[in-house]
């Protein structure tokens, strides 16, 4: 059976952010993740995963300005410096809260910018961060998201343009994060590319399609893609990333058979 981590920015928001640790813990998870740590101090988020017994398995390094709609900005050939500034911040959250991966959100690209410039600021700027994270025995990954639906002009919205990116940065800490829920949008066949792309593949993350909620409630097996990733032996997290119908605990059913 897959290691299921609970999203807390999209699961449990019936509750204030810091109670949602202890209602993932009661629901059966042992990991978290979250987009992102940095309204909190570090010190207070490692007090509630050690409370809870809690592993934490990802987070995002800094976006830029998410409430102006920014999603990241590693391929912004203007943002290089704030971009290598929110990696060392990661870092710092990183240790405290014993977290080994952090994604890297490639971000939108403006039609004024050519994307051969913008494909090469994003490589080197996976290499700086990646060289950083290797040096402390950390992973990076870097997630395709899906251009169709949620985020229009994203710059790595398939498995084929995260995987031309990772092997021209050429680390090997760097990895490939496989949303089900994006990949089902841009691709479908998802048993097929999990199985191509398993060696590569540092975190999955899962909702069902469409409308981005709990696993039965759209039109992906979700029972058929476990087994398959069980038959893979994939040895990483899998998150829980949707939001609920109703309410989370509602939502959980797909869950509670696998930790009974």
């Amino acid at each position: 059976m897959p290691r299921f981590a609970a999203n807390l920015s999209l699961l449990f928001t019936e509750l204030p952010f810091l109670d949602r640790f202890a209602a993932a813990a009661d629901a059966g998870f042992q990991g978290v993740e979250y987009l992102f740590p940095y309204d909190w101090p570090a010190s207070s988020l490692a007090e509630k995963l050690q409370q809870h017994h809690l592993t934490q398995v990802l987070f995002n390094l800094p976006p830029g300005d998410w409430q102006a709609g920014e999603r990241g900005i590693a391929c912004l050939p203007d943002r290089v410096e704030e971009f290598r500034e929110g990696v060392f911040q990661a870092l710092e959250y990183a240790e405290v809260l014993d977290c080994p991966r952090m994604n890297c959100l490639a971000g939108i690209r403006p039609e004024s910018l050519p994307a051969d410039v913008a494909f090469q600021t994003l490589v080197e700027n996976l290499r700086f961060a990646a060289d950083l994270l290797a040096a402390k025995g950390m992973t990076l990954t870097v997630e395709a998201i899906n251009s169709k639906v949620d985020m229009p002009g994203f710059f790595v919205d398939t498995s084929l343009a995260a995987m031309t990116v990772i092997e021209a940065a050429g680390r090997e800490n760097i990895r490939f994060q496989f949303d089900l829920y994006h990949m089902q949008i841009m691709e479908g066949d998802l048993c097929r590319s999990l199985s191509r792309l398993c060696p590569h593949i540092g975190h999955i993350q899962f909702a069902d399609n469409p409308g981005r909620h709990e696993p039965g409630t759209g039109e992906i097996h979700f029972d058929r893609v476990f087994a398959h990733l069980d038959a893979l032996d994939y040895q990483g997290w899998v998150s829980a990333e949707y939001r609920p119908q109703q309410d989370t605990e509602t939502s959980l059913g797909w869950f509670r058979p696998r930790i009974n």
